[in-house]
């Protein structure tokens, strides 16, 4: 009763929490930066990452084993490694974007972990035989934790596949529009033309051109490192479900639908740095944003989508039990 009365008690500290900082986000984006509402929302991750691993540890020890035997303990989960990822960013003081995707998926992820569609797995229940292994814990929090980190990137790489795509409206446009101009002079339809305000449109599309493309240069960059860093949890994570699965069911590999789209979900993001890592970073930056762009779609399939089905070896996983 005490520890059930903490978790609740915790997810509501957490969650009011980070509901405020998505509000300073809002106010910072609305009105000019202010250090100090930056900082107070920085204090708030830090605030919201301490009360939902003291969800997670109290209810560690009621359950008598790792929280992530259900949906909701892996939303909750989930959620953590959101701020555990925003934290690692903010390490050294660099400026980027992905306090922007990290803080809206921790309110997100936790608001539906804490809404009446799951509120039958709020209680911790008795792990199954095929759950009961030292396994649990490296097996499933890394592949959460590629989760989270691969679902960030890819909604960096969207953001910057969007800029990318209405840069490129705008430029067309602007050539249809010198066009007509050109046609405009040759006829002699225009006679007067203001240089002062030409000139100072020219500058102002100057630098909104050059912001454009720092910021898509950020996006690139934060993108590429969240991506790989993703990438490599899941390999971890799908490596120690191999060895898991010849334990409990004689056999590394067994194509079941979840093992599948795991391994679907690993060969787009494989393909994406493959694409990344090369040369021509001008064009490929695009081309690899795309991809991971499909692997956003595939992660949610990945993670909820066969949970859905209830289908193949990790059937006991279909919102009953973990999610992973």
């Amino acid at each position: 009763m005490i520890f059930t009365t903490l978790e609740h008690i915790l997810t509501h500290i957490s969650f009011s929490i980070i509901s405020i900082v998505i509000t300073i986000h809002l106010m910072t984006l609305l009105v000019q930066e202010i250090v100090g509402l930056r900082d107070s929302s920085e204090k708030g991750m830090i605030a919201t990452f301490l009360s939902i691993t003291g969800f997670l540890v109290s209810r560690w020890i009621s359950s008598g084993h790792f929280p992530l035997s259900n949906l909701y303990e892996s939303l909750i989960f989930l959620s953590c490694s959101f701020s555990i990822i925003h934290m690692i960013s903010k390490i050294g003081n660099h400026k980027n974007d992905l306090s922007t995707i990290t803080a809206p998926s921790t309110i997100f992820t936790q608001g539906f972990a804490t809404s009446g569609l799951l509120t039958e797995m709020h209680q911790s229940a008795i792990l199954v035989p095929a759950l009961q292994s030292q396994w649990l814990m490296m097996h499933v929090s890394m592949m959460l934790l590629s989760y989270a980190a691969l679902l960030c990137g890819s909604l960096l790489s969207i953001a910057l596949l969007i800029i990318t795509i209405r840069k490129n409206i705008d430029i067309f446009c602007k050539s249809k529009g010198n066009t007509f101009l050109k046609k405009s002079f040759f006829f002699g339809e225009i006679q007067y033309l203001n240089e002062k305000s030409v000139f100072k449109n020219t500058l102002f599309h100057s630098f909104r051109n050059f912001y454009k493309y720092q910021l898509t240069q950020r996006l690139d960059y934060w993108s590429y490192r969240v991506i790989s860093l993703g990438f490599t949890f899941l390999t971890i994570g799908i490596l120690c479900g191999a060895v898991w699965a010849n334990e409990a069911w004689g056999s590394y590999w067994n194509w079941d639908p979840k093992e599948t789209w795991a391994f679907i979900t690993w060969t787009i993001f494989a393909i994406y740095l493959h694409i990344r890592t090369r040369t021509n970073q001008s064009l490929e930056g695009t081309n690899s944003a795309l991809v991971a762009s499909i692997g956003f779609l595939i992660i949610w399939i990945c993670y909820f989508g066969i949970n859905l089905l209830g289908m193949g070896l990790h059937s006991y996983g279909s919102f009953t039990l973990t999610s992973t």
